[in-house]
């Protein structure tokens, strides 16, 4: 009997490794949503459904009679992690990175400061996000990062509109976008254009969008097709579509969409700019908004993926309104029983294996760090079930001893007042949600308030 906290793509790998390599394992996941598969549902862009078709393998592995699921249960408060190691021969912690990283600079706490993470969530139906009510009154929006989440929301909010009502997105992000001013994004890095963290998919996404035209400043890459001569592959290619959109004339298909564009009065922009660090969001006159970023250009000492940004001691103030900060994402740490290396915001593991506490285990992101996409998490989380059954295997877990199980967190649970969610409750609140999408014409409509959830099912 093991268990697995938390049921994005980390949780749902590792228990379908273990589930199909040991015939004998049973596997319980819990969640602290009533709603399954973590970031697949509340981290994936809107505008990417094929993404999201993983679900279908995780809803094939909660279906095994092998697997239960329990959503609405917050390990750490609602049962502990001590608790489950009494009840399960193996506890496998899988519950991610639930929140940001700070910039650590003054003005971060003004109105019209975002984290990505909480913007993301806000429209992607994530509940604790629900009542965000980002300002989109301005023109200018700038985003602090250049991977693949700033991209996302650089795409959402140039994307037209028609192209997002055809998505899961929220009908209240929906409707805030269709009223919003923004029509131009800058996104913003401390260094250059070869140590960019976004993919050439992604990029590509970006350049073909309609209606949205990419700026990119040839001066930022004079010199760079000689840099890149040796470099792996994908950086190679990533950087060749970058020189080639900065230096090449706008195209006659290209000259025209924007004409178009001009024409319905909303020439949209986005906006690659280098070697700038944030120094302090500058706030309006009154102090309560933003209006700004004071940014400190940066210098490049080293090179490559190693390569550090240094202040040059010059400045530059950007004007926005709107300021996202995508620098990242975080693990917490989840249960004082529980090793955390705050430094690094992991649970200190070797192959998953956690430092100094037999028989419990992590994967995903809480692992390894906030990075890589749902393949990454993947293969990490074979890893950390090939350990498990590894152990299992050497005799390192003692199963001779039977464990309850689900039967004895249950007792607990119930002298808490918690009520798990089962994954046919789940079902019910998709098939509502679906439902309420087809009405609209897109693929599902979220219901983003966990109580509404509950009464759905009965709860």
């Amino acid at each position: 009997r093991l268990c697995v906290v938390g049921s994005g793509p980390a949780g749902f790998y590792t228990a379908q490794h273990i589930l199909k390599h040991h015939g004998g394992a049973r596997v319980d996941i819990y969640e602290k949503l009533p709603v399954p598969f973590g970031l697949v549902r509340f981290g994936v862009a809107p505008d990417h459904p094929e993404v999201k078709n993983v679900i279908n393998a995780f809803t094939q592995t909660a279906h095994s009679e092998r697997c239960a699921y329990y959503g609405n249960v917050t390990v750490g408060r609602d049962v502990t992690v001590a608790e489950l190691q009494q009840a399960y021969h193996a506890v496998v912690l899988s519950y991610g990175a639930e929140d940001n990283r700070v910039l650590g600079i003054p003005g971060e706490n003004l109105s019209g400061v975002y984290s990505a993470r909480a913007f993301v969530g806000w429209y992607n139906g994530l509940p604790e996000n629900r009542h965000l009510k980002p300002d989109l009154s301005c023109e200018t929006a700038l985003i602090l990062g250049h991977g693949n989440v700033a991209l996302d929301i650089a795409r959402i909010l140039l994307s037209p509109l028609d192209l997002l009502r055809k998505t899961d997105i929220t009908d209240g992000s929906l409707a805030a976008l269709a009223c919003s001013k923004v029509k131009r994004v800058w996104l913003v890095g401390r260094r250059g254009p070869l140590q960019v963290a976004f993919t050439i998919k992604e990029l590509r996404e970006m350049i073909n969008l309609p209606g949205a035209r990419p700026v990119l400043n040839p001066a930022d890459f004079t010199g760079l097709e000689n840099a890149v001569k040796d470099a792996p592959r994908p950086r190679k290619r990533l950087t060749e579509l970058m020189i080639k959109t900065a230096l090449e004339k706008p195209g006659e298909k290209m000259m025209e969409a924007q004409a178009a564009a001009a024409q319905a009065g909303a020439p949209r922009e986005w906006e690659l700019k280098f070697q700038r660090s944030p120094q302090e969001v500058l706030p309006t006159a009154d102090g309560k908004r933003a209006r700004g970023v004071r940014m400190a250009l940066t210098r490049l000492e080293g090179s490559g993926d190693s390569a550090k940004a240094i202040p040059t001691g010059d400045v530059e103030e950007l004007e926005c309104g709107l300021v996202l900060s995508s620098i990242g994402y975080r693990s917490l740490p989840l249960d004082p029983a529980v090793p955390f290396d705050t430094q690094r915001g992991i649970i200190p593991n070797s192959s998953g294996r956690v430092d100094g506490v037999p028989g419990l285990y992590c994967s995903g992101w809480v692992k390894r760090g906030p990075t890589g996409v749902i393949i990454t998490t993947m293969n990490d989380s074979f890893d950390t079930a090939q350990s498990v059954l590894e152990d299992l295997q050497v005799g390192v877990l003692d199963v001779s001893t039977s464990r309850e199980g689900f039967g004895a967190v249950e007792s607990i649970l119930r002298s808490r007042g918690v009520r798990p969610v089962s994954f046919s409750d789940w079902e019910k609140i998709d098939a509502a949600e679906v439902a309420r999408g087809k009405a609209a014409g897109k693929p599902r409509e979220k219901i983003v308030d966990p109580q509404e959830m509950l009464r759905l099912i009965g709860h």
